[in-house]
């Protein structure tokens, strides 16, 4: 397993070379940059394992999206990521080596901001929906209606599922269910480390640790990506999340077989501390047994409706 260090990362990203590209690119923001990268690597020992190549174009994408990848903010995110190279020898697929590389991911918080930017919404956000906050749905449009709890209530009771929704400055207005249960569903089907977490009985996966950021990111992005106006820059933000990029700028997906479909994408995020990813030989192995069929589409889509009703 080839691993990077810190002193080569920093020898690589200072270079003529690197210096040269990312001024290019980014003019006067080039030093800005490269200080906010170190920092960044600097402070995530799992991130220094990782090619200064993915580490870079990853940086460089969430610039070009004008999203921060401060743990802080929670916009987007620099995931370290064992990516397993295969071959096929004898009609098997093997795996050769497995290379630390970064992931670039948005968050909730990311497709919000991207959102907000375009001018057309009037009101967006995604929450969690408590036991006992669904009081009603229309016979005919099959739209939910709810009424929140009191504060006190609220916190006691158990978490059923969490709602997207949008309003746009015309008129228009979407919304999105899931139950707790069919975004679980959701990570068992498109997320290969929720997969590894059952199979081998751990809690690395970011659905077992920070399950609330997943299931808020799902249905978002879920919600953005089929029924929000789609400008330029959301397409790059739903095509770029989840990819590792080659050095010539070209996305990779290392947890899905394929992109094609915005629905069909896993949504981890994870916080940029010292977490520690699943041992090459079980993230190989996850991603021999269990790869997603292609064109599989996510639950939770059967309830969609239009009115948010807060009572």
């Amino acid at each position: 397993m080839a691993v990077n260090t810190l002193a080569k990362i920093r020898t690589d990203i200072n270079g003529a070379a690197s210096q040269d590209y990312i001024k290019k690119v980014l003019g006067d923001r080039a030093q800005e940059f490269t200080t906010s990268l170190l920092s960044l690597v600097g402070g995530n020992t799992n991130l220094q394992e990782c090619t200064t190549s993915s580490l870079m174009t990853t940086a460089m994408k969430a610039a070009s999206l004008g999203l921060p990848l401060d743990p802080n903010l929670g916009l987007a995110h620099a995931v370290p990521y064992d990516n397993s190279k295969k071959e096929k020898r004898d009609g098997r697929w093997v795996v050769v080596d497995v290379i630390k590389e970064a992931q670039f991911q948005i968050g909730a918080k990311g497709f919000i901001q991207l959102a907000l930017r375009s001018g057309q919404f009037e009101f967006l956000n995604v929450r969690d929906v408590r036991e006992g906050e669904i009081v009603g749905e229309d016979f005919l449009s099959g739209m939910l209606q709810f009424k929140s709890l009191p504060f006190a209530e609220r916190h006691k009771a158990n978490v059923v599922g969490y709602v997207a929704y949008f309003k746009l400055l015309n008129g228009f207005q979407k919304m999105l269910f899931m139950t707790s249960e069919e975004l679980l569903e959701h990570a068992d089907q498109f997320s290969v480390s929720y997969r590894a977490d059952k199979q081998y009985k751990t809690q690395k996966s970011p659905w077992n640790t920070n399950f609330k950021a997943m299931a808020e990111k799902t249905v978002i992005k879920l919600l953005l990506s089929k029924y929000a106006p789609m400008s330029i820059e959301m397409k790059d933000a739903i095509k770029a999340d989840q990819a590792v990029f080659d050095e010539a700028g070209r996305p990779h997906y290392v947890d899905l077989n394929q992109n094609d479909n915005a629905e069909a994408v896993d949504v981890e995020v994870v916080e940029q501390g010292n977490k520690t990813p699943l041992p090459p030989e079980e993230a190989a192995q996850a991603n021999n047994d269990a790869a997603p069929a292609s064109g599989a589409q996510p639950l939770g889509q059967q309830k969609e409706p239009d009115i948010f009703n807060q009572q």
